[in-house]
C-alpha cells in the first residue's frame, strides 16, 4: 500500500509524490510510497533550466569564461561548458556582473581529480547533516498529524505545514555554494547518466549534479507546501463510519465499530468480502456506492468522519428525527483541493519553464510521460484481460461489476478465515512496541541472518498513525526510518497487519539504499516505483510471516493472474491521474466544479476505451476514487511501475537466496530505473514478461 519514505529537506520537503510535491511542504502524504532520494537528487531535471527570471551573462563573457578554464584542464572541455553554461543559466543580477561571474568561475573551478573528489566528500558529508536534521524537525512538527496523539487543534496543522527548509535554496545561491557545486558538477542528461555504465563514483558525481537546477522563491514554496498540507489533511480526516451506513433495504450491514479511511479502507472492505456470499456482494455493492457518492461529491457533509446520523447511499439520504431525509452534499470539497494544489504548482512553473507533469515524470520517475502512457496502453489493450475477466466471472458466477477491479479471488488471503486472521495478528500485535519487537523475526523469516536482521530492525521505529499508515525513511546514518500503521485499541486487524509488511518492505529498503550505499549521494532508489516493488514483495508474504504456508499447487499460477489483475486496475487510474492533470495545464482557470465534471468524464472514457469491452458495462466513474489523486497528485504511476519492477524482480529472485539478492540489488544506490533494473536482473524495464506469463497460465487453462 503505501509506503511513504522521509524525505530530505535541504531545500525541499519530500512527501510521496514528486520533487515538487515534496519541495518545501510539511506534510507526509498517507499513501507515500515515494522513494526517499537524498540529497537534492530528487530535484533532478532531464535538460537543465535555462529560464531565468533576470538578464542572462553576456555569452562573449561565458565564451571567455570557458576557454580560461579549459586552459587550465584541457582534460574536461565537455564538462566545463557544460558547468559554465548552467552556472550563467542561473546567475541573477544580484549575484554579481558578468566580470563577477567570469572571476567566480576562475577562482572556484577545481581542475586537480584528488581535490575534486576531497569536495565531493565533503559536500556529501554537509547535506547528509542538513538533510538528516531538517528531517528530524519536519517529524516533530509532523508527530501529532500522523500518529496518534489525542485531539487535533490547529496550532496543529500550522505546525505540520511549516517548512523550516523554505529558505535554503535562496541561502546556497545567495552565498554561491550552489555555484560551486553546479560549475564542477554539472548536471547530466537522462541519456548521458546511462552511459555512464558501472562507474559508481561518476553516477555520484552526477546525483550531486542533480542537486541545483533552479531558483524558486522560498515563498513559492511555501505556498506549495501549504496546498500540500491542507490536501493531505483532508484525506487523513476522509473516514466513513460503515456501521452508520445501510444497504439499498436500509439495513445495516457493518458493526458500528468499523470505520473506514477513503479510499484504502473501502477499498481493501471490498476485497475482503469475496467468498462470502450474498452478504459479502450486499457489502461490496453498498460500498461501491458509497465511493460514487464521493466522486461526484453527493455524500453529506454530516456523514464524513463522524457516526451521527445513519446514512442510505443508495437514496443519499439520511436519519433526521426518525426519517430518512435530504441532506447537504460535500459540493465540490475534494475538486477545490485539487484545484489549490494545481494553482501552487503553476506558481513553480514559471521559475522551472516546464510543468508539473514535466517534473513529475522527466525529473523525479526519469521515465517519459511519452514513454509511461505508451506501456500502459499496450497493457490495458491486451487480450489476455478478456479472458482473465470471464475466468473471474465464472469463480464469481455471476457478470462481472465494476468493483471487479478489485477481485481479490486469486489470493490464497481470499479463502482464509478472516475473523481467525484478525484474532492471530491481534494477539501477535496488541501495539506498535509489540510489531517493533517482532521485527527482527520477520525478517529472518525472509531470510536475512539474525545478525543482519537486528542490524535491519534496530534501524526501524514503529508507529501509531491516524492514517492507514506510510513508510517515513532516514536522511542521514543514524536515524531510524519509520513504519507508521494504524492499530486501535483491540490491536492490529489482519488488514492492518498486511498494510504494516507493506510499508516495512518500504522501510528495509530504506534502510539498505541509506546505509549501504558507497556514496551518500547515490543513497536512495532511481524513483518511488522500486520503493513499492519491494514493498509489494514483502506484502505478498505476509501469511508466510506468520507461519501460514500455502501448499496450494496452483499458487504460482494464481499469482501470476493476480498481479496481471492487479496491474490492470492501477494503470487505468494512473491514466485518469495523468489525464486530469493534462486537462488542468488545458484549463488552468477551471473552477472546481468545472474539474468535478471533467474528472468523472475523464474517468468514464477511459472506463469504456479499456474496460468496459472487458465487464461489459459502460460509463462507470469508479477510476476516479483514489485520494491520491487529492494529496499525492500524479504518485499512482509510481504503483503500475511497481507493479511491473515487483515481477521482474520475483522473477529473478526465484530460486536465488532472498536476502542475499535483495541486499546486494538494494545497495546500487539511486541509478536511473533502466540502468538499476539491468543491474538488478540483467534485464530492461519492461511489461511483456507478465503478459507472456498470464499467457502460459491462460493456455494451461
Amino acid at each position: 500500500m503505501r509506503g511513504l519514505p522521509g524525505y530530505f529537506l535541504v531545500v525541499f520537503y519530500f512527501a510521496r509524490e514528486s520533487i515538487y510535491s515534496y519541495l518545501c511542504s510539511s506534510i507526509i502524504c498517507n499513501i507515500s510510497c515515494m522513494t526517499f532520494v537524498r540529497c537534492f537528487s530528487l530535484m533532478a531535471l532531464s535538460t537543465i533550466m535555462c529560464f531565468n527570471m533576470n538578464a542572462e551573462i553576456n555569452q562573449s563573457v561565458i565564451q571567455q569564461t570557458i576557454r580560461s578554464l579549459s586552459a587550465k584542464d584541457a582534460s574536461n572541455d565537455v564538462g566545463i561548458e557544460k558547468g559554465v553554461r548552467q552556472a550563467a543559466s542561473l546567475w541573477q543580477v544580484a549575484d554579481g556582473s558578468d566580470q563577477d561571474f567570469q572571476k567566480f568561475c576562475e577562482t572556484n573551478y577545481i581542475a586537480d581529480p584528488i581535490e575534486k573528489e576531497h569536495v565531493f566528500l565533503k559536500i556529501s558529508d554537509y547535506m547528509e547533516a542538513i538533510n538528516g536534521y531538517y528531517n528530524q524537525m519536519t517529524l516533530r512538527l509532523q508527530q501529532n498529524m500522523h500518529l496518534t496523539t489525542g485531539p487535533l487543534y490547529p496550532i496543529d496543522e500550522m505546525f505540520a505545514s511549516y517548512s523550516p527548509s523554505s529558505h535554503l535554496t535562496d541561502d546556497f545561491f545567495t552565498n554561491k555554494i550552489a555555484f560551486i557545486i553546479m560549475l564542477n558538477f554539472p548536471h547530466l542528461t537522462l541519456v548521458e547518466k546511462e552511459a555512464l555504465g558501472n562507474d559508481r563514483k561518476a553516477w555520484a558525481y552526477a546525483r550531486l549534479g542533480d542537486m541545483f537546477t533552479q531558483r524558486i522563491p522560498a515563498d513559492v514554496l511555501q505556498k506549495q507546501g501549504n496546498a500540500m498540507s491542507d490536501a493531505e489533511m483532508y484525506i487523513s480526516a476522509y473516514n466513513i463510519y460503515m456501521g452508520y451506513t445501510t444497504n439499498k433495504e436500509g439495513k445495516v450491514l457493518f458493526s458500528k465499530e468499523m470505520v473506514l479511511l477513503s479510499h484504502w479502507n473501502l477499498r481493501d472492505e471490498i476485497k475482503s468480502n469475496y467468498n462470502k456470499g450474498k452478504i459479502g456482494l450486499d457489502k461490496q455493492r453498498t460500498i461501491y456506492e458509497i465511493m460514487k457518492r464521493i466522486i461526484a461529491q453527493e455524500i453529506p457533509v454530516e456523514v464524513i468522519n463522524a457516526g451521527k446520523y445513519m446514512w442510505n447511499p443508495f437514496t443519499n439520504t439520511i436519519m433526521l428525527d426518525g426519517k430518512f431525509a435530504q441532506a447537504s452534499p460535500e459540493s465540490t470539497t475534494r475538486y477545490q483541493k485539487m484545484v489549490n494544489t494545481f494553482k501552487a504548482m503553476q506558481g513553480i512553473d514559471k521559475y522551472t519553464g516546464d510543468t508539473y507533469i514535466d517534473r513529475k515524470f522527466n525529473d523525479e520517475m526519469e521515465i517519459s510521460l511519452k514513454d509511461a502512457e505508451s506501456l500502459f496502453d499496450s497493457f490495458l489493450s491486451a487480450p489476455e484481460l478478456k479472458i482473465l475477466a470471464k475466468m473471474i466471472s465464472k469463480r464469481l458466477g455471476r457478470k462481472l461489476e465494476a468493483y471487479d477491479i478489485w477481485y481479490d479471488g486469486f489470493k490464497a488471503r481470499s479463502n482464509m478465515d478472516e475473523v481467525k486472521l484478525n484474532e492471530q495478528t491481534r494477539f501477535l500485535y496488541p501495539n506498535a512496541d509489540a510489531m517493533k519487537n517482532d521485527l527482527p523475526n520477520i525478517l529472518m523469516k525472509a531470510g536475512f541472518s539474525k545478525d543482519k536482521a537486528n542490524y535491519i530492525a534496530a534501524k526501524v521505529a514503529v508507529d501509531p498513525a491516524r492514517g492507514s499508515g506510510h513508510a517515513w525513511g532516514s536522511a542521514m546514518k543514524g536515524q531510524q526510518s519509520h513504519l507508521r500503521t494504524r492499530i486501535p485499541a483491540t490491536g492490529m486487524d489482519y488488514k492492518g497487519y498486511n498494510i504494516a509488511i507493506h510499508e516495512f518492505g518500504h522501510n528495509v529498503e530504506q534502510t539498505i539504499s541509506m546505509y549501504d550505499v558507497d556514496y551518500y549521494m547515490m543513497s536512495g532508489v532511481p524513483n518511488t516505483a522500486f520503493t513499492e516493488a519491494l514493498a509489494f514483495v514483502f506484502q505478498k508474504r505476509d501469511l508466510e510471516f506468520l507461519g501460514i504456508k500455502d501448499s496450494d499447487p496452483e499458487k504460482k499460477a494464481m499469482d501470476v493472474l493476480d498481479k496481471v489483475w492487479t496491474m490492470y486496475e492501477i494503470t487505468g487510474v494512473s491514466m485518469v491521474d495523468i489525464s486530469v492533470w493534462k486537462w488542468l495545464y488545458a484549463h488552468p482557470d477551471a473552477t472546481a466544479e468545472q474539474l468535478k465534471e471533467a474528472t468523472i468524464s475523464i474517468a468514464k472514457e477511459i472506463w469504456n476505451k479499456y474496460y468496459a469491452p472487458v465487464f461489459g458495462v459502460k460509463d462507470e466513474t469508479i477510476l476516479a476514487v483514489y485520494s491520491h489523486m487529492i494529496d499525492s497528485p500524479l504518485y499512482l504511476s509510481a504503483y503500475a511501475f511497481g507493479q511491473i519492477i515487483e515481477f521482474q524482480l520475483s522473477q529473478y529472485l526465484e530460486g536465488k537466496n532472498f536476502a542475499t539478492e535483495v541486499e546486494r540489488i538494494f545497495s546500487q544506490g539511486r541509478l536511473t530505473p533502466n540502468a538499476w533494473m539491468k543491474q538488478a536482473t540483467g534485464s530492461p524495464l519492461n511489461v511483456e514478461p507478465m503478459l507472456e506469463a498470464v499467457r502460459k497460465v491462460v493456455i494451461k487453462k
